[in-house]
């Protein structure tokens, strides 16, 4: 995963999330079992439906929460958040890997799944798996997840049977260089000229953030990373009558634009075998999902992307957005639930 390099970060929050993180994991951990809610059961995603689970990170102010959730990773974790400079950056790793362990384990797979339980494993580009482990008459069910999160966001995707990709980005984001300048050096010619037929310059701005969160996407769908995938090697097209909607800094309740990729070895051809959406959530960050087309309707056409969105604060509660103003549809081809 890469984040938008050269940015202006974002200020530090005055409160400190973990005053003293190893202190807290001590003393709490006597009474951790009985602290948390227990996890209500969710059905597994149907076929092409994409459950969308986020948290917020500046809502989850308590350190006693923070220290219970850090007792749901193994040591190995423990240390990698725990090695992040800044106390941000500490809480929006902890709250991305409780995120996964919560949301799994709540599909029940093989009866009552304990988060802590959860292995993991990365496959040959870095990108992690669950580990199932193996039992008699067990047949891992075909699961899929992405994980993104920035300092004030933290997402998780999940499918059946569909590779998926997740990307999330602070609609506010600002690079350090110019717009054009940056796009040259990371995008293909198509799209800097896509952004440099855009006059206003704070809407060339979010139409940059768009496309590099369905790229980003894109390149985690695949499963091979940014140096597997580097960003100039495909383009990201919109067809061309829903550009204007596409284009638009204020997003619709509903579009339709279709979305695709196109790899520069076969540039004649879109590659069919991926659909996007692009989402706008909370009206402060754009959303990109890339999932791996399974099937299609009449003419070719691809169904469109079942989309069940919740708010969250692990084991503590849930909220059910999708339909919602939270989550707004700006590209791709989406139903909501």
């Amino acid at each position: 995963h890469r984040r938008l390099p050269a940015v202006i970060p974002t200020p530090p929050v005055s409160a400190s999330p973990f005053p003293n993180p190893k202190s807290q994991y001590c003393c709490l951990s006597r009474n951790f079992s009985a602290a948390l809610t227990p996890l209500l059961p969710v059905q597994l995603p149907s076929r092409m439906e994409t459950h969308l689970w986020y948290v917020v990170p500046d809502e989850v102010k308590s350190a006693p929460l923070l220290s219970k959730y850090m007792e749901l990773l193994p040591q190995s974790e423990r240390d990698h958040v725990l090695g992040f400079r800044g106390d941000q950056l500490q809480k929006s790793a902890l709250l991305a890997r409780t995120l996964v362990r919560t949301t799994i384990a709540r599909y029940q797979v093989d009866g009552h799944l304990d988060p802590r339980s959860l292995r993991f494993k990365r496959n040959i580009h870095g990108k992690p798996e669950v580990e199932w482990e193996t039992k008699d008459g067990f047949c891992p069910p075909p699961l899929q997840f992405n994980i993104s999160h920035t300092s004030s966001l933290v997402a998780c995707g999940v499918t059946m049977n569909s590779l998926i990709g997740i990307d999330v980005e602070e609609k506010r984001r600002r690079t350090k260089n110019n717009i054009l300048a940056f796009a040259k050096r990371y995008f293909t010619a198509h799209e800097v000229e896509h952004l440099n037929a855009i006059p206003d310059s704070e809407l060339q701005q979010q139409e940059f953030i768009k496309l590099w969160t369905l790229k980003e996407a894109y390149v985690k769908a695949l499963g091979k990373g940014f140096s597997s995938s580097p960003f100039n090697t495909f383009t990201i097209r919109v067809n061309t009558a829903a550009q204007e909607s596409f284009c638009l800094v204020k997003a619709r309740k509903e579009a339709s634009s279709g979305i695709a990729v196109e790899t520069l070895d076969s540039p004649q051809n879109l590659t069919n075998n991926w659909q996007f959406a692009l989402l706008e959530l909370m009206g402060s960050h754009y959303v990109a999902i890339c999932l791996e087309r399974q099937e299609t309707g009449g003419a070719g056409k691809a169904f469109p992307i079942k989309l069940t969105a919740r708010k969250t604060i692990p084991s503590v509660e849930d909220e059910l957005v999708s339909g919602t103003n939270a989550v707004v549809t700006i590209g791709g081809s989406v139903t909501q639930f």
